[in-house]
């Protein structure tokens, strides 16, 4: 039996090399049946385990009109399915989030934070906590949504779950958080967001964005945002990440090693270098967040469409618009220009196209074709 990912964070943390890198572990491991928590040192005892049921009641998460670009035929991803070393729902989804006015105790300000506005209810999920859960299903502005996020590949998104809920599948595919819906057991991997198996195979989801900032920022912009609570019916060893840390980074999430094999790999970058990342229904483009944040404004295409990425200086993030026109963008003290008008960086009047934050690694393992721009 190859190494499970606990037995892999475990060797990862003494600084041994990863010889057995995309190595799976026994689903059924006792050991492994309390998911990441159980790599930090969590309770495995009963409140540690999910209670949602693997019964299908036939209710659909809404899907887009259209299927996102792939660069792999779906029977390749498929095959590409991995263990992650935990059962499914090892790792807990929080299906009954609370949330409080102030922030907990242990959330510093340069904490890491995934941030969402909807209808002007702002709430933030600190990433202490979601690395335990990975998936929040939870209600904003009166809309069933889910916020999702994956330690291996630093991808935080956000979609819409209708009738359903999402959980943790245990399974990996390009060291991905492969998804599936209570309502049609249909898998999705996270940053595909279409899903490769199931009933629903060959549909994307519907998204929408999800803000990966620092608490400090965050509060500063959204000082009325709610924040996601420790109270979340598991016990977990919050504010222990057992891949490492972001403040100051470390662990994992600096190191040039992946616990599991991508699908491809790509030279240009540090394989856990940000880029912002976007795909549409015919390609994708890649950013380098240092870059963009560095020098404000940068410019790609996917296929024959220009695309112009700006940054956001006061949340660290950036935003991906699809400029045809090849219209030119300029950064100032107050914005950025288009025909002598200023726009924030979040409403340009230009087509704003999807976008999040991703590991080098993880992005080019899934669009080897995606251009890349630093």
């Amino acid at each position: 039996m190859g190494l499970s990912r606990r037995q892999l964070l475990v060797t990862f943390g003494t600084g041994v090399t990863l010889g057995s890198a995309g190595c799976v572990g026994d689903d059924n491991s006792g050991a492994e049946s309390a998911g990441t928590g159980s790599a930090s040192g969590a309770d495995t005892g009963p409140s540690a385990v999910s209670t949602a049921t693997d019964q299908s009641d036939g209710s659909k998460p809404p899907t887009a009109d259209s299927r996102l670009y792939l660069d792999y035929d779906i029977r390749t991803l498929e095959e590409s399915i991995v263990s992650g070393g935990v059962p499914k729902d090892g790792i807990p989804a929080i299906d009954d989030p609370t949330f409080a006015d102030t922030p907990p105790e242990t959330l510093d300000p340069d904490d890491p934070v995934f941030g969402v506005v909807r209808d002007g209810e702002a709430k933030a999920y600190p990433q202490y906590i979601l690395v335990h859960h990975e998936i929040v299903n939870d209600t904003i502005a009166g809309d069933s949504v889910a916020i999702t996020y994956c330690p291996l590949t630093g991808t935080a998104q956000g979609f819409e779950r209708g009738p359903t809920e999402f959980g943790v599948s245990g399974r990996l595919v390009n060291s991905n958080l492969t998804m599936y819906d209570r309502g049609t057991d249909s898998w999705w991997p996270q940053m595909l967001a279409t899903a490769i198996k199931g009933p629903l195979t060959g549909e994307s989801l519907q998204e929408f964005r999800v803000i990966w900032t620092t608490w400090k920022r965050w509060s500063s912009a959204f000082p009325e945002t709610a924040v996601l609570t420790e109270d979340t019916g598991f016990s977990r060893r919050y504010g222990v990440d057992p891949y490492g840390q972001y403040n100051e980074t470390r662990g994992y999430y600096s190191s040039t090693r992946t616990l599991f094999e991508p699908l491809q790999s790509d030279g240009r970058a540090h394989p856990k270098a940000v880029v912002i990342g976007s795909r549409t229904a015919v390609g994708a483009i890649a950013f380098d967040k240092e870059t963009l944040l560095r020098q404000r404004v940068l410019t790609g295409r996917i296929e024959d469409t220009p695309y112009v990425a700006v940054a956001d200086t006061a949340l660290e993030t950036g935003y991906v618009y699809a400029n045809p026109g090849s219209v030119t963008v300029e950064a100032t003290d107050g914005g950025y220009v288009i025909d002598g008008t200023t726009h924030d960086a979040d409403s340009l009047p230009l087509d704003r196209s999807l976008a999040f934050d991703a590991m080098w690694f993880a992005w080019a393992g899934f669009y080897p074709g995606s251009a890349y721009v630093d």
